[in-house]
């Protein structure tokens, strides 16, 4: 049966509330089921409440990212030759509506076949958003460069949207990728990444033109930001120990960070 009480919609409500999360915010949301307690109803019940917190002028945004598509040399996989072949071969393209995240759990995985949440077109580093401005933030996502100022995280800054951590760990938090794109050190180096496409009703694979992000430091980057700053609100959300934290102040503190403290 599990320990631990039982955690409703209504109450995630109005811990929501209590966070700070209003009628009409744009919300970037980072997600941990497990650590929300014992949801009736499960990640259904953790959606809606978010949705019916925001309301239908706000936007709920959930990366949904795919790296199950990447070349299966790209992270030390120890296929043999002859495997990577085979995978290379029959590895099938980005489907929007049928291709699942990875690792990125229960909530957004159920996020993203509702009827009415539109998701970006980038085959790795996918974003699916419900809202007003939906189709806003995820249309035209480019391949090249896809977390920048032109990609979901640019248009979420672009609306001063907040950053929600649902009992998500704070090195999580997706939208210090955008602060990479400014930084004015090296640290970040370009990168070529493969991908399969269909063009001319065929399936081929291709690159495209990003850097190499790195999300290692980024607990710290939020450690630092919530010493300096009083943008950090934290409460509990079900059991879930939660923060919501302004996007646009958070992802410029994160650039100075990032130049005096990346090499």
């Amino acid at each position: 049966m599990g320990e631990g009480k039982l955690v409703t919609k209504n109450q995630m409500i109005h811990d929501l509330g209590e966070l700070g999360v209003h009628q009409g915010m744009t919300v970037i949301v980072h997600s941990s089921l497990k650590s929300l307690g014992r949801v009736i109803g499960g990640p259904v019940s953790v959606i809606l409440a978010l949705e019916e917190t925001v309301g239908g002028d706000g936007n709920i945004v959930m990366p949904t990212q795919t790296e199950q598509l990447c070349d299966p040399t790209e992270y030390g996989s120890g296929y043999t030759e002859e495997e990577m072949k085979i995978i290379r071969e029959n590895m099938p393209t980005y489907h929007p509506d049928l291709t699942p995240t990875c690792y990125m759990g229960f909530i957004p995985e159920t996020f993203r076949k509702q009827k009415g949440v539109i998701r970006s077109s980038h085959p790795h580093t996918s974003f699916a958003a419900w809202g007003k401005q939906a189709k806003y933030i995820t249309e035209d996502h480019d391949f090249d460069f896809a977390l920048n100022e032109n990609s979901p995280l640019g248009r979420i800054y672009e609306l001063n949207g907040s950053i929600l951590l649902l009992g998500a760990p704070t090195d999580s938090n997706t939208s210090l990728h955008l602060a990479e794109y400014r930084q004015e050190n090296t640290f970040v180096k370009e990168k070529i990444w493969d991908v399969k496409v269909e063009k001319n009703h065929k399936e081929v694979w291709t690159t495209y033109q990003d850097i190499n992000n790195d999300s290692d430091d980024f607990d710290k980057i939020f450690d630092a930001f919530r010493k300096d700053t009083d943008y950090v609100k934290e409460g509990t959300v079900g059991e879930a120990r939660s923060y919501l934290i302004p996007m646009r102040e958070m992802v410029e503190y994160a650039v100075g960070w990032m130049n005096e403290n990346r090499e």
